[in-house]
């Protein structure tokens, strides 16, 4: 069992961190946006890179161990196992947003950026949304 709670804390570490980029980096986006100095852009995207490179890092080990939880040390595996079905929903919905994350950047690092800064800050809500709904559904196990 101790394996199992080092694997359990470090997965939390992770996505906590992780889910500090995701709450960041549209911030970030909400500033480019409306953003009118070349400099200005400039400094604000290579701050939004550096970010993406380094939540990417903190991705894959959250994702590998939240894996891990469920291939070795077998949670939410059997009967009454719908929240884990729904979380591994919620967790690709997560890593979906994460890539768009990227494709927004790319489109700012590129001038093609055609969406304002409303649409960032309501962008911005999602993950609070998506880590809410996986937390009820890991602590509660609604089914």
């Amino acid at each position: 069992m101790d394996g199992y709670l080092w694997v359990k804390a470090f997965h939390i570490l992770f996505v906590a961190s992780w889910f500090a980029g995701l709450f960041y980096l549209p911030r970030i986006f909400v500033n480019l946006a409306m953003e009118t100095e070349p400099a200005a852009t400039a400094r604000l995207l290579h701050m939004a890179r550096k970010l993406y490179k380094f939540m990417t890092l903190l991705a894959i080990p959250a994702l590998l161990l939240g894996f891990a939880l469920v291939g070795v040390y077998q949670i939410g595996v059997g009967g009454q196992s719908g929240w884990l079905h729904a979380k591994i929903l919620v967790v690709f919905i997560i890593a979906g947003y994460h890539y768009s994350c990227g494709r927004i950047l790319r489109k700012f690092e590129i001038g093609q950026n055609t969406r304002s800064h409303v649409y960032f800050r309501w962008f911005n809500e999602v993950p609070v949304v998506l880590m809410a709904i996986a937390i009820i559904l890991v602590v509660v196990k609604p089914f």
